[in-house]
């Protein structure tokens, strides 16, 4: 057994090393200067509760981006050093989020130890590469971020941090092979437990839905269906599930090998960035599709995120969360006692709310965030939820999950067909977003992304749209001004949100417009960037009239739009003409 020694080594605070709403994102080459990494970590192992470090384990992986490996072996020795008894390593370093969140939650070490969480190497559906993004969070023991307790206090020590505790000669370890690895150092015995970085997650899925009604659909000769990873580290679950466990042609799997650096791509499931996937599913202008298959959806770099497409047809988030909700107890069997609520983001769309109501379940309106709707779920009373940054999920764990949103529509699908598979004509995605249109009325959305803003014009437009709130009678009248036929504004603020469970207040949340009819405008800055500000703007139109619920989303939007752009002065401010990424 190799015996390590704990060094202690001098640093300094570095400025900025505030957590957003999922970690630490800066670019690479901010994480590799030397002591960066170190003491972000160091700070974390600090704000812990010290039963959660001394003796511990601890899992470390992430989507496998540029700078991981070098990581991996750097809070490998870290660990050693602060006193965690083990370290789990998916094979390669790679486990998506939410099979991290299944993992801390599920699984059960040889020597009957549990996680008690997880340091996660990723910046999501930001690109990666030498020249890009590089990121890292912690995620406690029931499998979600850290709430902000911790965060604040992670934050208070990378201002102060004076030194850090490293194992400097403990030896790499080998993450390509799986098995333990033991070593000794002045506490005791020290494992890195290398795992499968599948079989876990697998285990859950099956648990949840039945594998068997969606074979028999994929079986179909009617149904076709395409996936992609976007070269992210769904792929290392694609093939296990779709090919192996559920029949699909492997030729139905797209990049599905994992990227350091994403294939030179930008792993975000949505309309612009997976032009491959949307190309199939006969959704481009520029490449017609003579024969798009039935379904297709993709994942972001840590398969946290997905996209949900029929044939030539593309499904909203919001609309996404709002469908597996209606259809959940029928189709899925993990739901068949029934719902215990269901919540969204701020920023989704209200389709959502008219289910529950509809339904007569509970529902809850959150910040931007999975660590919110954690806390509804820890205390029982939140099944179904969903975001409308292409993300959607349920309390099976802790994180929003992509592989499961997909399993989800599989399993409506399964259900909707059970008895026309022999049939002429499948139910497709298509009828079942209309019929639910027909039934629930219809959201019309589209979000406004303004990427890397000057940080100080973005705060500025916040605070000018905060300012205008001040007199609804003057809002009004300018929008008016603008467009005539947009209904009057009856509610605005700067959304603040109570946690029921813990009592905490999450302040400056984003900035609402609510109109007499149902519509929306939202306006955010994002946390989930690297450099710069981003500025969301969501806009959101109602139409309950079914006749009504057919129309071109844009053409449908377009006075709000124009409200909107008006009304926060957007160019003005920000010395932008058009908007980096419209979903």
């Amino acid at each position: 057994m190799v015996m390590f020694k704990v060094s202690k080594v001098e640093t300094t605070p570095f400025d900025g090393q505030k957590p957003g709403t999922s970690g630490l994102r800066k670019k690479v080459k901010v994480f590799k200067q030397p002591h960066y990494l170190h003491n972000f970590v160091q700070a974390t192992f600090n704000a812990l509760p010290a039963d959660k470090v001394k003796g511990a384990t601890i899992v470390v992986s992430g989507d496998g981006r540029y700078f991981s490996k070098d990581a991996i072996q750097i809070i490998i020795k870290m660990a050693a050093a602060n006193g965690v008894r083990g370290v789990w390593v998916g094979q390669n370093g790679l486990l998506s989020t939410p099979a991290v969140s299944a993992v801390i939650r599920e699984r059960v070490g040889a020597d009957g130890s549990k996680s008690s969480g997880a340091f996660i190497l990723t910046a999501s559906h930001n690109p990666g590469g030498p020249n890009e993004d590089f990121g890292i969070k912690y995620n406690m023991e029931n499998g979600g971020p850290a709430p902000e307790g911790i965060t604040d206090k992670i934050y208070a020590n990378t201002t102060t941090i004076k030194e850090y505790f490293i194992a400097e000669d403990l030896p790499d370890v080998d993450i390509s092979t799986i098995g333990v690895t033991k070593f000794g150092g002045p506490e005791g015995e020290f494992d890195v437990d290398v795992f499968d970085s599948a079989s876990d997650y697998v285990k859950l899925m099956k648990s949840i839905f039945d594998f068997e009604s969606i074979q028999k659909l994929l079986a179909s000769p009617k149904f076709t269906f395409c996936y992609d990873a976007l070269h992210g580290v769904a792929g290392a679950y694609a093939k296990r599930i779709f090919v192996e466990e559920l029949g699909a042609q492997e030729s139905s799997l797209i990049n599905c090998t994992p990227k350091e650096d994403f294939g030179g791509g930008h792993p975000d499931p949505n309309l612009t960035y997976a032009k491959e996937l949307v190309a199939r599913m006969g959704l481009s202008k520029d490449h017609p599709e003579d024969n798009p298959p039935e379904f297709g959806a993709a994942a972001d770099g840590d398969a946290d995120r997905n996209m949900i497409l029929g044939k030539r047809f593309f499904v909203t988030p919001s609309d996404s969360v709002a469908i597996i909700a209606a259809n959940a107890v029928q189709a899925i069997p993990y739901f068949s006692a029934g719902l215990k609520g269901v919540a969204r983001s701020m920023p989704t769309s209200a389709a959502l709310d008219v289910v529950a109501k509809h339904l007569n379940l509970k529902f809850f309106e959150v910040p931007t965030g999975w660590k919110f709707f954690g806390n509804l779920m820890d205390a029982g009373l939140c099944s179904v939820c969903g975001e409308e940054s292409f993300g959607t999920g349920s309390d099976h764990i802790r994180e929003k999950d992509g592989i499961w949103a997909v399993l989800a529509w599989l399993s409506i699908l399964a259900f909707k067909n059970k008895d026309n598979l022999g049939g002429d004509k499948l139910v497709t995605v298509e009828d079942i977003v209309r019929q639910h249109w027909a039934t629930f009325g219809r959201h019309y959305y589209t979000r406004y992304d303004y990427e890397n803003v000057d940080t100080g014009a973005a705060k500025e437009l916040i605070a000018h749209l905060v300012k205008l709130q001040s007199s609804l009678p003057d809002v009004n009248k300018i929008i008016k001004g603008i467009r005539s036929d947009v209904s009057d504004v009856v509610q605005a603020d700067e959304f603040e949100y109570k946690d029921p469970v813990d009592g905490s207040i999450s302040k400056h949340q984003g900035i609402r417009y609510l109109f007499a009819d149902g519509s929306r405008l939202v306006f955010r800055l994002s946390g989930t960037g690297s450099e710069g500000a981003t500025i969301r703007l969501y806009i959101e139109q109602y139409e309950k009239d079914s006749s009504k619920t057919g129309r071109d989303s844009q053409e449908a939007l377009a006075p709000l739009v124009e409200v909107a752009l008006k009304l926060s002065k957007m160019e003005e401010f920000t010395g932008r003409s058009a908007p980096t990424v419209i979903t």
